[in-house]
């Protein structure tokens, strides 16, 4: 009996830290992990080792938990105070390393970014940039990700370079998935499902059920992907 209890409180300490975790994740907000700064991966890794930990001691979850807690409302404080002061800002989330410069690469940058040369030449290689010479400026972003500016006769041409003025572009919003109709994404859009099931006919489907997912343009364009190959009318 002693185990199936120890099971059953372990059910339930697990349930209690995925809640708490997720709860937690909300407060401090969502970030990719290319996105974390030394302090967001550090707080990260110990918030999940306190998290298995609640998850796993029988004879004393609520000190895992409290730590849990703690270490969330930290984060979250410290991700207030860095939006609001901008020395704040920089002591915890570092500053902008100029590695590049009209010609010139700075040395002490580099060590100060623990980066080797073969590293950076790896950076500038997996943005496109072959040619060093044709880099204006390199800059080591505080996580750690290595933007580039190209000089002038090397960056893609632009519209407004050739004179052109093409009309502008719309997130597309789906008013099809899964072989239904998003009713208020359609009201949202100012079209009528009406509108929609004659646009779908247009393009060879008999109603919705056959579109796997179906994107309006922001304009006259409804793209429609089918449900299967054989989604389409003859």
């Amino acid at each position: 009996m002693e185990i199936f209890k120890n099971i059953g409180i372990t059910a339930v300490t697990s349930v209690v830290s995925i809640v708490v975790l997720f709860l937690l994740t909300k407060l401090m907000g969502s970030k990719q992990v290319s996105q974390m700064t030394a302090f967001d991966y550090i707080v990260g890794i110990t918030i999940g080792s306190v998290a298995a930990e609640l998850a796993t001691d029988l004879e004393e979850p609520t000190q895992p938990l409290t730590a849990l807690i703690i270490y969330g409302f930290a984060a979250f404080g410290i991700s207030v105070l860095t939006s609001k002061s901008i020395r704040a800002r920089g002591a915890v989330t570092g500053k902008p390393l100029i590695l590049l410069e009209d010609g010139v690469i700075f040395r002490e940058n580099l060590k100060k970014a623990r980066l080797d040369l073969n590293e950076f030449l790896t950076y500038t290689r997996m943005s496109g940039y072959f040619d060093l010479s044709q880099v204006q400026t390199a800059v080591l972003e505080h996580n750690g990700v290595v933007s580039f500016l190209p000089k002038e006769p090397y960056r893609p041409a632009t519209p407004s370079d050739m004179d052109l003025k093409p009309k502008q572009s719309h997130v597309q919003m789906p008013f099809v998935m899964d072989g239904k109709l998003l009713p208020k994404n359609i009201a949202q859009a100012g079209k009528e499902e009406a509108w929609v099931r004659r646009m779908l006919l247009k393009q060879g489907y008999r109603d919705e059920r056959a579109v796997f997912l179906a994107l309006w343009d922001g304009d006259s364009k409804l793209t429609a992907f089918p449900m299967d190959r054989t989604a389409l009318s003859s």
